[in-house]
């Protein structure tokens, strides 16, 4: 008699996010923005159910990751002033207990952080990038490097939505005064003496630990190519032109002409983007996984690569630099994302079963 049919028990995922109490008591899986994601998940027989996150009620999340066979994760390092730091703990406590949690935090502070860019320089995606461990070194060695190298990015290791992202350059016939721009939408063009850059920067290494200088892209008005990945396979495309360290029009950094352009999505097939699509599966993902020392299993379900257009190659073809990637809340993603995130939550499940049953 077949006993296995009857005996595996259905599996379950818990989709987190952060929220509120009224959010959390209003939560469904038709009325969250992960609709897709639920949807994905029950054809291929798995049950997925909304968390809400917030530190506030963390005990009550807990109680509910624990009753999972897996987390999914979608949290913004930074939130209206909220960091990570109370779930990140949460969240090693409930892997250590059992339920598999995707993405990690100990596997985003290897991919999922500014460091990544100066980790992986040596990579094909890898540009002029220094790291900055302390506020002494960066105010000694980062004016040289300014002046010697022409506009830089610098990048608080930890953030996202252009927060702690800036584009500097130094002022001619000027003693250390520097134009500065924020990433941040809405943001103006700042003329400051060095000394005031490097003080409203140096927070940056309490929260992050240090900060990644980048040599700035003059490509950058040609727009952005975010690469979504689920696990070490590609899962679409995203191209947006971006405005963000582009100085505002004279209409205003407010103004409709300010705003950057939709993000046009496409599969993993679009013929536009099949040199990068080679490179990420067959040369940069796994060089990337054996320099930050990741194996495959703990790739995150759904991350993503953002890329600029570098200078074009002898033959004239494009080049690409990596500017972040994104692991711990990747969203919006491609019509075609939620069934990769499907197929890599099913291998997850089995490699799971398969470990706890001594297979």
């Amino acid at each position: 008699m077949d006993t296995e049919r009857h005996s595996s028990p259905r599996q379950t995922v818990a989709i987190l996010s952060r929220g509120d109490a009224a959010v959390r008591r209003e939560a469904t899986a038709q009325n969250s923005r992960f609709v897709r994601v639920f949807e994905a998940l029950a054809a291929v027989g798995i049950e997925a159910s909304p968390v809400i996150y917030d530190e506030s009620f963390a005990g009550a999340v807990r109680d509910q990751l624990l009753a999972a066979d897996g987390v999914l994760v979608w949290v913004d390092p930074i939130h209206q002033g909220k960091t990570r730091a109370e779930l990140d703990a949460l969240l090693r406590d409930v892997a250590a207990h059992g339920p598999w949690v995707s993405a990690h935090p100990e596997i985003i502070l290897k991919m999922g952080v500014k460091e990544v860019l100066h980790r992986t320089r040596h990579l094909g995606w890898g540009a002029d990038t220094h790291r900055y461990d302390t506020a002494a070194s960066f105010r000694s060695q980062f004016p040289a490097r300014l002046r010697a190298d022409g506009p830089r990015v610098l990048k608080q290791n930890r953030g996202n939505g252009g927060q702690g992202v800036w584009k500097v350059e130094a002022l001619p016939d000027t003693d250390g005064m520097v134009r500065v721009l924020h990433a941040q939408r809405g943001s103006v063009l700042e003329d400051m003496p060095l000394d005031a850059l490097f003080a409203r920067c140096e927070p940056y290494f309490g929260w992050g630990g240090c900060i990644i200088d980048q040599a700035f892209q003059p490509r950058l008005p040609d727009g952005m190519i975010r690469c979504y990945m689920s696990g070490a396979r590609v899962a679409g495309f995203g191209h947006q032109k971006i405005k963000a360290l582009i100085p505002p029009p004279p209409e205003g950094p407010n103004s409709p002409e300010a705003q950057p352009g939709p993000r046009i999505m496409h599969g993993p097939d679009a013929p536009q983007f099949q040199a990068l699509r080679r490179a990420m599966e067959d040369e940069w993902t796994p060089q990337m996984m054996a320099t930050l020392g990741i194996d495959e299993p703990s790739l995150p379900v759904i991350w993503d690569a953002d890329f600029l257009y570098g200078p074009k190659d002898a033959a004239g073809a494009d080049t690409y630099v990596l500017c972040e990637i994104n692991a711990s809340s990747c969203f919006a993603i491609p019509e075609e994302a939620p069934a990769a995130i499907a197929r890599t939550v099913t291998q997850r499940m089995l490699r799971t079963t398969g470990v706890h049953s001594g297979a």
